[in-house]
């Protein structure tokens, strides 16, 4: 069998994969290649199939863009007792697709011409770009189609939403022909998605101390997961004046929540890339994959202006109060952080906050001063009371917690424990007072009464 426009013959994995792989993902039919046979058809086999196939995929991952992941397919075949190889690549939908190192140029754009990769020319790229549609995770399949989703509709029904039988075609967790997408593989139950939370003795990343693995799980809990972890991590003291309120933390607390949502929402999925989390003595690292969003400048980025890079995660986050608004979280940061705080490359952005100098190194530590100690300590019966009751979701016993630990404490004060948004506190407060756990007296300067029996 000879080579035509549709299989492409390759005596040994070469330099020149790539080139071949970009010129059959952006012919209308795609193609497929085999590793392992010679031009005149002749079977030479591999020698180690299994590492070729490993570097196959990497090669493609790293050196094509936009993404190929989902559009193509490695299988292991044998042929005349000899291993081979079968690369099997779609047409794609985000054409043109060229090689990272040439860019969209003549060099690194090519089209499958009878049996030959041929460069493409500039008119044909202009074109093609013209037309592309961005590509997304909703458009990717899922390597795997048996997921299930009990975590994700948890978290919905504490929001007080209820996830019905159609709620993946809705949440846009399905690629156009009805298969799971990778954004739904992201958010099932099950998958190999690992976030790593690293912490080290110095200031460099020679003296790794703690490494804690979250994910495999819905990237939601993952997420609320990292959120806790570090929150532990960001120690504080709280000491009360007669003047004010004294409280002191090794990073700003909503900035920090911003970030690691940040981290987590607008991270580049596409090559199997997750965000890292790095704790050192003098600073904390949060970095995600990928650049700027296309067509973004550093000004509308730091102004605010949204382009999210995953709409289907966006939309979930702000569903279960994770993201107040588009566009919101690096206003937030900006507040407490300059814009030198943000490192950006082709690839990543790092966000860098130092730790903020003469913060406390215990844990919890509170003082009392002459106007007393906010917060105080919450009897085990009432705690039990409140993380025991079947009416609550997680967020409201939160709540209640902190209300039963200090009564005058106010909307803001919890936000900020929280790491929520005021209107999200007040949201959660109006639900605990209306199941009868919370009554407010002597007005809005006054202090709130908890009933630990709720309704009667």
């Amino acid at each position: 069998m000879t080579e035509t426009n549709r299989i492409e013959y390759k005596r040994e994995l070469s330099d020149g994969l790539e080139k071949e792989v970009v010129a059959f993902l952006n012919y209308r039919e795609g193609g497929i290649i085999y590793i392992g046979i010679d031009k005149n058809g002749n079977t030479y086999g591999l020698a180690d199939a299994d590492a070729d196939q490993l570097k196959i995929k990497d090669k493609i991952k790293n050196n094509i863009r936009p993404s190929a992941l989902g559009l193509f397919d490695i299988v292991s075949e044998e042929r005349e007792e000899k291993d081979i190889l079968k690369i099997i690549v779609a047409s794609g939908p985000e054409k043109p697709y060229h090689l990272k190192k040439y860019g969209m140029s003549e060099k690194g754009c090519f089209i499958r011409l009878g049996s030959a990769a041929e460069p493409m020319p500039q008119k044909m790229i202009d074109e093609l770009f013209a037309k592309r549609t961005r590509n997304s995770i909703s458009k990717i399949k899922a390597g795997r189609q048996d997921l299930s989703f009990g975590q994700l509709k948890i978290y919905y029904e504490e929001s007080g939403y209820t996830l019905g039988k159609t709620f993946a075609k809705n949440l846009e967790l399905l690629t156009e022909d009805g298969a799971f997408n990778y954004a739904g593989y992201l958010l099932a139950d099950k998958n190999n998605t690992s976030i790593k939370v690293a912490k080290y003795s110095g200031i460099t990343r020679t003296d790794l101390i703690e490494s804690n693995e979250y994910g495999h799980e819905c990237l939601v809990k993952a997420t609320k997961q990292v959120i806790d972890k570090i929150a532990v991590e960001n120690r504080t003291t709280t000491k009360i004046t007669a003047k004010e309120r004294q409280q002191a933390n090794l990073w700003h607390p909503i900035a920090l929540r911003e970030a690691i949502i940040n981290a987590f929402v607008h991270n580049d999925y596409t090559n199997e890339i997750t965000p890292k989390f790095e704790i050192f003595t003098d600073r904390i690292e949060i970095t995600s994959a990928g650049g700027l969003p296309e067509g973004l400048s550093k000004q509308e980025f730091f102004e605010g202006f949204s382009v999210p890079r995953n709409k289907e995660l966006m939309r979930i986050y702000k569903d279960l109060e994770l993201v107040e608004q588009l566009g919101s979280g690096i206003p937030r940061i900006l507040e407490h952080y300059g814009k030198e705080s943000f490192k950006f490359s082709d690839n990543f952005l790092r966000m860098t906050f130092a730790t903020k100098v003469g913060a406390v190194k215990d844990d919890n530590q509170i003082e009392a001063g002459k106007g007393g100690v906010v917060g105080g300590v919450i009897s085990s019966e009432i705690g039990g009371a409140i993380d025991e009751n079947p009416k609550l979701t997680k967020r409201q016993k939160e709540v209640l917690r902190l209300i039963a630990k200090n009564k005058t404490i106010t909307y803001n004060e919890i936000a900020e424990t929280l790491g929520i948004n005021e209107s999200a506190v007040g949201k959660h407060i109006n639900a605990i007072k209306d199941k009868g756990f919370l009554e407010r007296k002597e007005g809005t300067r006054g202090y709130w009464e908890v009933n630990i029996e709720g309704e009667q």
